[in-house]
């Protein structure tokens, strides 16, 4: 299976210093990639979104998405916007470490492809290479892209046959769910970033209505993000282990593990 990027945007952090961010203070979010990013300002790799939010928009950057750890996250709202640059109140204190942060800007459309330029030329290459069985569609928000997805792989030699599991990640997926399922060979639900689109009541209502819509339309559902805690433990909390019985029972048909096999302490 590959497992494309999609349109993420992210922090490019280039000296990969420490960033420290105090609650109540201001960081201003610009595209000028150029800029050293510090405390107070954090180049971004997306110019448009100065047009996509406005005052009192959720932004989330941070490697939650990587390390399952919320203390290398940070909640912002923004304060307004100046020209391309954005403004933004620091909602909690935290300290971001590394080269790259994702960004996430809670339930606002971001105009990029969902099938990213980076994503076609590693699929013709080490997709084409591997004769990958599966595609992972990263952001899937209509049938459209789907369609878009599987356009391409019929060029790419062998990959004709390759399945595509769409992945829902947003609110924009989760409204256009059912014309995805009819598309998509398989769904990936992504409860990583749909908790980050939406608040946690709203994931385990979409989770057991989409499970059951897969189960009906006979393709098989995928669930993430279930044992966070293994990342640093040995073993899953009681919550982890009954929300993992609960997912098989409502007909979940794989487990999608992330963090808790690729870092921490027991990868």
């Amino acid at each position: 299976m590959l497992d494309t990027v999609g349109p993420e945007l992210q922090v490019v952090n280039k000296s990969e210093k420490a960033i420290s961010l105090e609650a109540d203070a201001t960081v201003i979010l610009t595209p000028d990639e150029g800029q050293e990013a510090s405390s107070n300002l954090l180049p971004i790799n997306f110019d448009g979104l100065s047009k996509a939010v406005k005052k009192g928009d959720t932004i989330f950057i941070g490697q939650y998405l990587f390390t399952g750890s919320e203390t290398t996250s940070v909640w912002l709202e923004v304060s307004e916007v100046q020209g391309n640059d954005v403004v933004c109140v620091i909602k909690n204190t935290a300290t971001l470490t590394g080269a790259l942060f994702t960004l996430h800007a809670s339930q606002i459309r971001i105009e990029l492809p969902t099938l990213s330029d980076k994503d076609k030329e590693v699929i013709s290459s080490w997709g084409v290479k591997n004769k990958i069985d599966f595609l992972s569609l990263s952001y899937t928000r209509h049938a459209e892209d789907v369609r878009h997805a599987r356009e391409f792989l019929s060029k790419q030699g062998d990959l004709y046959q390759t399945q595509i599991f769409a992945k829902i990640e947003n609110i924009e997926g989760l409204n256009h769910f059912d014309e995805i399922l009819q598309e998509a060979d398989g769904i990936i639900l992504s409860r990583g970033n749909l908790g980050i689109d939406l608040p946690p009541e709203k994931v385990f209502l979409f989770q057991k209505a989409a499970l059951y819509k897969c189960n009906v339309a006979g393709k098989p559902a995928v669930v993430t993000r279930v044992v966070d805690s293994m990342t640093d433990n040995l073993r899953p909390t009681r919550a982890e282990a009954t929300d993992v019985a609960n997912a098989v029972l409502d007909g979940s048909d794989a487990i999608l593990l992330g963090a808790e096999t690729l870092r921490g302490l027991y990868p």
